[in-house]
């Protein structure tokens, strides 16, 4: 077998890939490219959909490639999730791990119940996986986006049928710790230091 040439299996993410994980996208979008982006707002402070954060590692153990979907609204009371960021890592790009990451990420989305995926990106690349900007045409985000990069995707017919208005995230936030325990953190650390 050729090691070197083999497309990573692609896994659920763990704890351990997290620093990684944003490590790759930094170097697949740029930090400050990545944080600028109106989809980020969507993510922003919230937990990706369960189930639905992948990654695949090299033969080193190390991240290649990730992809998360989170939990959104398409206009009023109508759930579904948007996609993103994919990265893959420049080493990894020719051996088709994108392309397994969109298959792997619909087919749980789908397994899982979900209606309907968005995302913004390349259309000429998701519509070979079904999206188009037909479903999202009624549909836009909290800031500035390309309505030809913004894409649907229907993983039950009629999920996106005649959806208008705003989409906002509905995913699980983030807990955050309160200014009290930052407070007792910091001084915790000082009393370290100085012991």
């Amino acid at each position: 077998m050729d090691f070197a040439r083999t497309t990573p299996a692609i896994t659920l993410e763990t704890s351990a890939d997290v620093a990684q994980r944003e490590t790759l996208l930094d170097l697949a979008f740029g930090r400050a490219a990545r944080f600028a982006k109106t989809s980020e707002r969507l993510r922003e402070g919230r937990l990706p959909a369960d189930g639905l954060s992948l990654a695949a590692h090299g033969p080193d153990g190390r991240l290649v490639g990730t992809v998360r979907l989170w939990h959104v609204t398409a206009g009023p009371a109508r759930p579904a999730l948007l996609l993103g960021p994919l990265a893959v890592h420049p080493w990894f790009r020719d051996r088709g791990l994108g392309k397994a990451f969109m298959t792997t990420a619909i087919n749980e989305a789908a397994r899982l119940g979900h209606g309907a995926i968005m995302l913004v990106g390349d259309a000429p690349y998701y519509e070979r996986f079904g999206f188009s900007t037909g479903l999202t045409e009624g549909l836009w985000m909290p800031g500035a986006f390309e309505r030809s990069r913004f894409l649907g995707l229907e993983l039950k017919p009629g999920a996106l049928a005649g959806a208008r208005g705003l989409v906002s995230p509905t995913g699980g936030e983030i807990a955050a710790p309160s200014l009290p325990e930052l407070i007792a953190r910091e001084a915790a650390s000082e009393f370290r230091r100085s012991a």
